[in-house]
């Protein structure tokens, strides 16, 4: 991105590339046999939680999935952090006591990398709650 560019517009454009990259997933999971329960939900302000990309169902699964995109698979593997784990887990939790009814389900946190011209990947599993 030229650095030319005001902060707000590079915001600006970085949660565009993020929104179609989520859309991009969105697919991608649809194909796998996914149903979307949620995309982009946010908890509320204050909770210390963290909005959660997808949120989606097949089978007795839940895959609350974390989308990166980035130039390349190294740099989206590591973009997620151990605090934006810790984030991603409450607001699962949050998600959760909102939606009781999936309370029998079984919780997973995946991950879904996007680089340019390539099919996202889909790490399955990426990550264990650790609390």
């Amino acid at each position: 991105m030229p650095p030319n560019l005001t902060r707000s517009k590079r915001g600006s454009a970085a949660r565009r590339r993020g929104r179609w990259a989520e859309g991009w997933c969105l697919w991608a999971l649809r194909l796998k046999g996914y149903a979307i329960l949620a995309h982009g939900h946010v908890t509320g302000r204050g909770t210390g939680a963290s909005e959660i990309d997808i949120v989606a169902r097949r089978g007795s699964v839940l895959a609350f999935v974390e989308v990166k995109a980035r130039p390349d698979l190294a740099l989206a593997g590591a973009a997620l952090s151990a605090g934006q784990r810790r984030r991603l887990a409450r607001a699962a939790a949050g998600f959760l006591a909102r939606h009781p009814e999936l309370a029998g389900l079984n919780p997973r946190f995946d991950a879904m990398l996007v680089v340019p011209w390539h099919w996202p990947c889909h790490l399955i599993d990426a990550w264990r709650d650790e609390g």
